[in-house]
């Protein structure tokens, strides 16, 4: 006869609970607007302990094909998040996530809003300033001038607190 034994809540093998906070993490992703399987494939990167796998690594872990793997690796490249790297002496290649992937996903996302900052400013003179498109287009660069600015304080302020917490 084998014994049975429960498990209380948050317990379970290593790898269910790895799969567990990958799904739900991939979920809040998907609902802030990435792609599904690229969202999957982020969380799995982030949550593995050397911050990469292989493609059939991912394909294993989650279950899906090496094609989805491909689709969500590319797209998480083209954003800056996942790098290739190729493991030594092999043809196969490892998805990496950036050392400071936040950091530098921010610092992308401050120079974004001061390009739109730019065109809406634009937008306001072509629109006329007394118009109500000239009106909105003013008032959304004004919101991202100030995102601009307070997003470097805060940048600044990580820097110095990670600075301080002793990480590299």
């Amino acid at each position: 006869m084998s014994e049975m034994t429960t498990a209380t809540p948050g317990e379970g093998d290593e790898d269910d609970r790895i799969s567990r906070f990958v799904e739900r993490f991939a979920a809040e992703l998907t609902a802030a607007g990435m792609q599904r399987m690229a969202s999957r494939v982020f969380a799995a990167l982030l949550a593995s302990d050397t911050a990469s796998m292989t493609s059939a690594e991912l394909a294993e872990q989650l279950r899906i094909s090496p094609a989805a793997v491909s689709g969500a690796v590319r797209y998480l490249t083209q954003v800056g998040m996942v790098s290739r790297e190729r493991d030594p002496g092999t043809r196969r290649e490892r998805y990496v996530l950036h050392n400071e992937l936040w950091y530098e996903t921010f610092t992308r996302r401050d120079q974004v809003l001061a390009r739109w900052e730019k065109v809406l400013l634009d937008g306001t003179r072509l629109l006329g300033p007394d118009s109500p498109g000239g009106r909105r287009t003013a008032e959304t660069a004004e919101f991202f001038a100030f995102l601009h600015r307070e997003m470097s304080g805060i940048m600044d302020r990580w820097a110095a607190h990670r600075k301080a917490n002793g990480a590299a």
